[in-house]
């Protein structure tokens, strides 16, 4: 059997560089157990505002930095930032960007509300990882997205950069939380994520309103394995990754999940590749 040796984590939080959530302690541990386990690793999360910088000795990688993405016919510069957890020995990548990111914080602002322009983020952030990860030169087995925010990754990945020879042969896992978003996303978002490759065909499933179950359904129906990583979440969600047909890992107790998603690395990666 052969084992999937190189996996890419596009993970939306991670600790100790944002406050600790179920979401923020798997991105944080779960890529170390999988690096100890023997596995090449790489690790995204976005430059959210509220990271101090200073403290956690992140610099800007001058390198991968300087290309501009286009969303809404606007540029915007794409910033890459690196730093480390020395206990872990694992490096993160950190996506940023003055608009995006910069002086802003997570998915809701001080007052609580959620950012107006979240639903362009969730398309810089995908966008912004697959260009670095090419930029990189590095050819992930198994691409393992954690968090709603990540869900453009599966349909980018499988359309828009399913000939780059960075994720021709990448396997997509999606990760299934209990933190959801309430504003719905505008209308005109199919339209502001569209690039070369994806067809309107591809998204015709995001119809008002664009909230977390249809942007949740595009992102399974994308990917070739779904892992529940909470106990509780979305019925409608769960159900509808349940009958999709495809490899599923219900449910597990945090202290065999990392055993249990190192298994279901290589089950996917053995699964046809189209």
């Amino acid at each position: 059997m052969t084992k999937a040796n190189k996996v890419l984590f596009i993970t939306q939080e991670i600790t100790p560089y944002v406050a600790e959530t179920e979401m923020s302690l798997v991105g944080r541990h779960l890529p170390q157990a999988i690096q100890e386990k023997g596995r090449e690793i790489r690790t995204f999360m976005p430059k959210w505002g509220n990271i101090n910088e200073r403290r956690n000795q992140l610099h800007e990688v001058i390198r991968l930095s300087g290309m501009n993405l286009i969303i809404d016919d606007t540029d915007h510069p794409l910033i890459i930032k690196v730093a480390s957890i020395p206990s872990a020995r694992m490096q993160v990548y950190f996506i940023d960007n003055d608009d995006y990111f910069q002086r802003r914080l997570q998915i809701v602002d001080e007052n609580g509300n959620e950012y107006e322009d979240n639903d362009a983020r969730t398309i810089f952030y995908a966008r912004g990882v697959l260009e670095t990860v090419k930029k990189l030169r590095w050819c992930p087995d198994v691409i393992h997205c954690h968090g709603w925010l990540t869900s453009l990754a599966p349909l980018y990945i499988k359309k828009a950069y399913k000939d780059e020879p960075s994720f021709r042969n990448s396997k997509v896992i999606f990760s299934l939380y209990e933190e959801d978003f309430k504003q719905p996303f505008h209308s005109d978002y199919p339209a502001k994520l569209m690039l070369k490759g994806v067809a309107k065909k591809d998204v015709s499933s995001l119809k008002d309103p664009i909230d977390y179950v249809t942007l949740s359904k595009l992102a399974i129906d994308f990917s070739d394995g779904i892992v529940q990583h909470s106990e509780h979440i979305n019925e409608e969600v769960l159900e509808y990754a349940r009958q999709s047909g495809k490899p599923f890992l219900a449910y597990q107790a945090p202290d065999t999940f990392a055993d249990a998603c190192n298994e279901f690395y290589d089950k996917i990666w053995e699964t046809d590749k189209e």
